[in-house]
């Protein structure tokens, strides 16, 4: 298993990261160089964005499950046992591009008068990737975070970091969130209780049937 050392030096070297693969629009009206050392084609801003945003999923999955994925693919587990985790990894993060992208296509259904704001991308800010930036029919800006299962502490202290985030930002106006999520714990629902412009809304699966003769 993983020792308290380890993990911390994998925060520190993901943090790192993060960092070296930042690039923001203003350094793109500057034309400023790559400042990493990834090699690739097209304009730098896209690039790095998503080159961040794949290091922000390995980390939210990460944070989630308490340890790294190296960890636990080198855990003793059956033989079988690295595929299994591999699989759960990339349902959960496949389920969530699913809810994202259903989201995009009706925001109204999380919540009515939503008007997403982020030009169907998601927003990079000091402390990772927010799934989608809305606005609400009174003009406040609404952070949207999305979990492909039950949510806790750490999802609420997540949620609260991206608002803070883009309250700094922003300087003006009214910042809150919505965690979206299959079920929340005990204590981030105790959280989210005396926590102000901060919603829990929790999602469901239903499937639909056919003939498939037809």
């Amino acid at each position: 298993m993983a020792t308290s050392t380890s993990i911390t030096a994998e925060i520190a070297w993901l943090a790192s990261l993060i960092d070296t693969l930042r690039y923001s629009r203003d350094d793109e009206r500057h034309n400023r160089p790559n400042p990493s050392k990834v090699p690739f084609k097209g304009d730098n801003y896209n690039n790095l964005a998503s080159y961040r945003n794949a290091v922000e999923r390995y980390r939210k999955f990460r944070d989630a499950g308490g340890e790294s994925v190296g960890a636990l693919l080198m855990a003793e587990v059956p033989p079988n046992g690295a595929t299994v985790v591999e699989e759960e990894l990339g349902q959960r993060m496949g389920l969530e591009r699913d809810m994202q992208a259903a989201l995009r296509i009706e925001i109204g259904q999380l919540e009515p008068g939503l008007a997403i704001i982020d030009e169907g991308a998601e927003r990079s800010v000091a402390s990772g990737f927010i799934d989608i930036t809305a606005r609400d029919v009174s003009g406040a800006t609404v952070v949207v975070e999305l979990k492909a299962g039950p949510a806790g502490q750490r999802a609420i202290a997540q949620i609260l970091s991206y608002v803070g985030d883009v309250a700094a930002e922003q300087e003006s106006g009214i910042v809150r969130g919505i965690l979206v999520a299959s079920d929340f714990d005990s204590k981030a629902k105790a959280a989210a209780r005396i926590i102000p412009n901060l919603i829990l809304r929790k999602y469901s699966v239903r499937f639909q049937f056919s003939d498939g003769h037809a």
